[in-house]
């Protein structure tokens, strides 16, 4: 089963045919989306999204770009959600959390704040976490060896070899998407064929990161078996075992992936 373990189902761009869009992704062979929250005001939309539709896993955190508008009320709120949603079946983690130092006009200090503060929620919770890891790998490294999470799986990896076998060791998968499908992205197709299979995961980010056969479009998750296909040339192996080597990582860092839904 094809499992699209980053997809934010629950964005506007999907507002007009977001049923269909998931009916399309079943069909395609994606059994599995995982649905991460980004702020306080979605932690509702992505539990609703997934109560409607039993494909959908959804996870709660705070992404680095939205600190900035969040307040300290917001990980209270957080705490909270997740001390409701651990009886939930389809609710399966922490996330989207991490460090963004791309953009520079961020809050470093506040965004390392929250981003401990919720790793100190996955390790009392005892869940594993969706890392958002732009520019700012060995930041992301310091905090999760400090706080001792349970892993997960860094979220459109794009660091070095080195960073790379460093989240490995700590129980995280690398998750690969769209930015794998260019021909010009060097770096990430090196990364694919540097590991063994137990380092991957497959995910689109929808709607972003577009594969190039929809370069600067919207980017959908029954474009996740195309995407497979590629990770699967690159590394020369059939697209079966992918398939089969990339859910068995998801079903590992991510366990709850394998409760029954409600």
């Amino acid at each position: 089963m094809l499992i699209d373990t980053h997809c934010h189902l629950d964005a506007a761009e999907f507002a007009c045919d977001r049923d269909e869009v998931i009916r399309m992704a079943s069909e395609a062979g994606v059994g599995r989306i995982i649905v991460p929250s980004v702020e306080r005001g979605n932690f509702q939309a992505v539990a609703d999204l997934a109560a409607r539709h039993p494909c959908v896993r959804y996870t709660l955190g705070i992404h680095p770009i939205y600190v900035d508008r969040a307040s300290d009320e917001d990980l209270v709120i957080l705490r909270e959600a997740v001390a409701r949603a651990v009886a939930d079946p389809s609710f399966i983690g922490i996330g989207e959390i991490g460090l963004d130092h791309f953009i520079p006009a961020t809050d470093r200090d506040r965004q390392e704040r929250f981003f401990v503060e919720q790793l100190r929620l996955a390790r009392d919770f005892e869940l594993p976490v969706i890392l958002h890891v732009r520019r700012a790998q060995d930041a992301v490294l310091k905090q999760c060896r400090r706080m001792a999470v349970r892993g997960g799986i860094a979220h459109a990896f794009n660091g070095s070899e080195q960073q790379a076998s460093q989240f490995i060791d700590l129980g995280f998968a690398l998750g690969f998407g769209g930015a794998m499908t260019y021909e010009r992205a060097l770096q990430i197709r090196r990364l694919a064929l540097a590991f063994d299979r137990q380092a991957y995961v497959l995910e689109t980010d929808s709607p972003d990161i577009a594969p190039a056969w929809r370069y600067k479009q919207r980017n959908a998750p029954f474009e996740l078996p195309r995407i497979a296909s590629v990770f699967a040339d690159l590394r020369k192996q059939d697209l079966g075992t992918v398939i089969g080597f990339t859910h068995a990582n998801a079903l590992r860092v991510l366990p709850r992936l394998s409760l029954p839904s409600n």
